[in-house]
């Protein structure tokens, strides 16, 4: 009797520890060749979970567990502040194996869309915007059910500088009538129509908002301004923080022709307000603490970071502008 009370033991204890994680969770472990200790940030880029997160790295390997009801896809961000999708599900568990010098070769295991995308960012390394374009296109048409297909939707026909929002539509469609209650391509549709209306030439739409000091800020007083720039930024992302740095430049040797408002997406008020003194940014900037659900980016289409609108008298001339461009576009604006 007791052989079998413990043969039954052992086999509880294996079939639990090769579950790896239990229902309702959601595990991330792996381990980054040359970089012995440091951070990792992880966000939801669908609103699966709440916040930004910090994740330790110890001796070259982390691991990260949360509690996880739906399917997500989580944001993993790099030391360098590249991004990398994870495929969340509850009760699963994925494992990253990279090289800090190379990370475009990671290896994502675990599920079978993590495998999906680790194999189409391999396919596409060495391929042509157009050609990714296409490739993308094509792993949706032939993976409709996929989470991957929801990321690469958004990636390269909405958030792209030359965003698609017609084949958006066509790929979510075909996506949403093998996924009908997928809840993050419907509200995904649903934006859609507030990015059609910052695109280039078309007046923002007409919000009203606090900046992060209680002040009133609306797009009345943009409106009224000759020039204005609205600006997503995060601390943990340096494109955009060298953004702010180029435009603040540019408003101190042009007498601040140029309104500014920028919205940050970072989880915590202080990280925020220290690099905004660090840089001595006094401009009004919003921010909630809801990151990318903030109401104020999603009534102007802005999904993404980081972003940028420049306005005449409230219509939109240029979206999207790169680092290297700032001043020039600026600059132009001035002469």
């Amino acid at each position: 009797m007791k052989r079998v009370a413990y043969t039954l033991f052992f086999i509880l204890i294996f079939f639990l520890t090769s579950c790896g994680v239990s229902k309702g969770h959601f595990k991330l472990e792996g381990r980054i060749l040359h970089i012995n200790q440091g951070e990792l940030y992880i966000y939801s880029l669908d609103g699966g979970t709440i916040g930004m997160d910090t994740i330790k790295i110890q001796g070259g390997r982390f691991a990260y567990e949360i509690p996880l009801k739906d399917d997500a896809i989580l944001m993993l961000v790099f030391p360098n502040f590249s991004q990398q999708p994870i495929f969340a599900k509850s009760g699963k568990s994925v494992e990253i194996s990279a090289d800090a010098s190379k990370l475009k070769e990671m290896e994502v295991s675990g599920t079978k869309d993590n495998k999906l995308m680790t194999d189409f960012r391999k396919e596409i390394e060495n391929s042509s915007p157009p050609q990714i374009k296409h490739d993308a296109e094509q792993f949706i048409k032939d993976h409709p059910t996929s989470q991957v297909g929801t990321y690469l939707v958004l990636k390269y026909f909405i958030q792209d500088p030359q965003p698609d929002y017609a084949k958006a539509t066509r790929l979510i469609d075909l996506m949403l009538n093998a996924q009908k209650k997928n809840g993050t391509l419907i509200r995904i549709r649903e934006k859609i129509s507030s990015l059609e209306a910052t695109q280039k030439g078309r007046q923002i739409p007409v919000f009203k908002t606090k900046d992060m000091n209680g002040r009133p800020i609306s797009s009345t007083s943009l409106t009224h301004s000759p020039y204005a720039m609205i600006i997503v930024w995060a601390t943990w992302n340096d494109e955009s923080q060298q953004i702010l740095r180029e435009v603040n430049a540019f408003r101190r040797h042009s007498g601040s022709k140029l309104q500014v408002v920028s919205i940050s997406v970072d989880a915590t008020r202080q990280d925020c307000m220290n690099s905004l003194k660090n840089d001595t940014i006094f401009w009004p900037n919003i921010w909630d603490g809801e990151m990318f659900e903030n109401k104020t980016l999603r009534r102007l289409g802005l999904t993404n970071v980081p972003d940028n609108l420049l306005l005449k008298k409230g219509r939109v001339i240029a979206r999207g502008i790169k680092v290297g461009q700032i001043n020039s576009q600026l600059n132009k604006l001035v002469k």
